[in-house]
């Protein structure tokens, strides 16, 4: 993974540059999120992975799975995208796109796992201590996972809180072995 992130980074940052000199990162973002969907797609991986299709024949099916969410200057990304054989790095490029909105826009999201579902004060308090943490605005993404037990584990961009039962079990277990 992290070498096709490698790969893809050039690509989102230029990308990413002429969604700014176009004014339409949103734009972009929809375009980059679907063709990522695209790209990510089992029954499309054989076909980006086949040696019977060539360059040419894999951008305009591409293009054309993707009908009228790509507009000229997404459907030329794809081009040049096949023509380097690079169709299958799209979900990377996706994602340091919107990691790249994100900073400039002064947004981040944050992912958070819990023992049980969150309610929308709990959900509140986390945005709000990750806003003041971070100094940006905060957008969760909540997912349950039973076996933390208690607590929850936060990812947000480089910083990973785990205040799960779970890990204070084995902090705890730890101190009792030393």
């Amino acid at each position: 993974m992290a070498e096709n992130i490698t790969i893809a980074r050039p690509y989102a940052q230029a990308i990413f540059s002429l969604a700014q000199e176009q004014g339409d990162l949103k734009g972009w973002s929809e375009m980059l999120q679907f063709a990522a969907a695209v790209a990510a797609d089992e029954d499309m991986v054989a076909i980006i992975d086949s040696p019977r299709f060539d360059s040419d024949q894999l951008a305009n099916l591409f293009i054309e799975i993707c009908g009228e969410k790509l507009n000229a200057a997404g459907k030329n990304m794809i081009r040049v995208l096949a023509e380097n054989d690079r169709l299958s790095v799209l979900p990377e490029v996706a994602e340091l796109f919107e990691a790249e909105r994100a900073a400039i826009e002064g947004t981040i999201v944050a992912e958070v796992t819990s023992a049980t579902a969150l309610n929308e004060a709990q959900q509140r308090s986390i945005a709000d201590a990750l806003k003041k943490r971070l100094g940006r605005d905060v957008t969760l993404e909540c997912q349950i996972d039973e076996s933390l037990l208690g607590g929850a584990i936060i990812r947000a961009g480089d910083v990973v809180i785990d205040g799960s039962v779970v890990a204070k079990l084995e902090k705890l277990t730890a101190a009792l072995a030393h």
